[in-house]
């Protein structure tokens, strides 16, 4: 039986570093209050040209390294991002073309944070289906681009990186062992960015309204997230027949630590058995789970036969899970 397994892993953020006393020279805020509130302390910003596909880049150099994989045996390249190069072409078009994988395959993957787990599950039912062999996917946000600086609810939460892993086809009980997505459209004014597309065109007053930028509800995603997470865990171990002693590892996307802790304790996890970076990087949606992945890989905190849990929420509204063997 074909299975897709990760053979590497990589991430990138920009040098710059926002902490939360340089926001509180920006906006009516404070170190104490967001630390309270979303568990963030710093967050990495793009240079001003620096570019999504840029710090795609980055993340995919150090995972093909990581792989021991060269760009050109890639077949396929899928990048997960809501905030791309440009409309058209895909970002992933960008990422080929830059790293030379002549024979690759491009496309995006919109599904805002859920966009890795979801490229994820894609890549999956290629290489189980013996279409590709070789695949990279890439988590990769800019959007400190797209924060409205003014704004002290959102401006806090985000920052800017990326994550890529390679993916191949084996044989054997090691790799994706199962992937979960969901999503309900009715809920997608909770996290959205309306400006720039055929909805509401760039104008002189769409810019005006501030419409491309993020606008969140904060309360009420948190309390969907909460509720949509607690059970997607609970349910994608249960799929498996895995109990949640037998997990090593819980990877979550980095959007808010109460959301985390209410999802460790759904599953009686300890916390020392959870990836946490979010006081780090703050939110970067697509890009937060393989930043984390590669960073617990590459410090031992996975072991072969490891059982792997990641999971996230974003706008749209959607939801995602995946369990790994090591």
């Amino acid at each position: 039986m074909l299975r897709a397994k990760i053979t590497g892993t990589g991430s990138y953020a920009p040098e710059k570093i926002l902490s939360n006393h340089d926001l509180e020279k920006m906006v009516e805020t404070s170190d104490e209050w967001i630390t309270e509130r979303t568990g963030i302390k710093e967050r990495r910003i793009a240079a001003i040209n620096q570019t999504t596909s840029d710090l795609a880049y980055e993340a995919s150099q150090n995972a093909l390294k990581n792989a021991g994989v060269k760009a050109k045996d890639i077949d396929l390249i899928i990048v997960a991002t809501v905030t791309g190069d440009m409309p058209m072409p895909s970002t992933a078009c960008l990422l080929q073309s830059r790293l030379d994988a002549k024979k690759a395959a491009a496309f995006d993957v919109s599904a805002a944070c859920s966009g890795f787990v979801y490229g994820l599950s894609i890549a999956d039912s290629f290489i189980k289906a013996g279409t590709y062999k070789k695949i990279l996917l890439v988590g990769a946000e800019l959007l400190s681009k797209f924060v409205d600086w003014k704004d002290r609810t959102t401006c806090v939460l985000f920052g800017d990186g990326a994550g890529a892993v390679v993916i191949e086809a084996t044989q054997g009980e090691n790799g994706i062992l199962s992937t979960h997505l969901y999503s309900d459209g009715t809920m997608w004014e909770m996290l959205n960015l309306p400006g720039g597309g055929s909805k509401n065109p760039p104008s002189n007053e769409t810019i005006r309204k501030g419409l491309h930028y993020m606008q969140m509800k904060g309360n009420e995603t948190f309390k969907v997230a909460v509720r949509a997470l607690e059970n997607l865990v609970v349910d994608t171990l249960k799929s498996n027949n895995i109990k949640p002693s037998q997990l090593a590892l819980l990877i979550p996307h980095q959007a808010n630590l109460r959301i985390i802790q209410a999802t460790a304790k759904r599953l009686g996890l300890s916390m020392d058995k959870v990836v946490v970076n979010i006081d780090k990087y703050g939110n970067t949606s697509s890009a937060s789970i393989p930043i984390a992945l590669d960073e617990a890989a590459r410090t031992g905190r996975i072991r072969q036969g490891d059982y792997i849990l990641l999971e996230a929420f974003g706008g749209g509204l959607t939801w995602a899970s995946a369990l790994i063997k090591w």
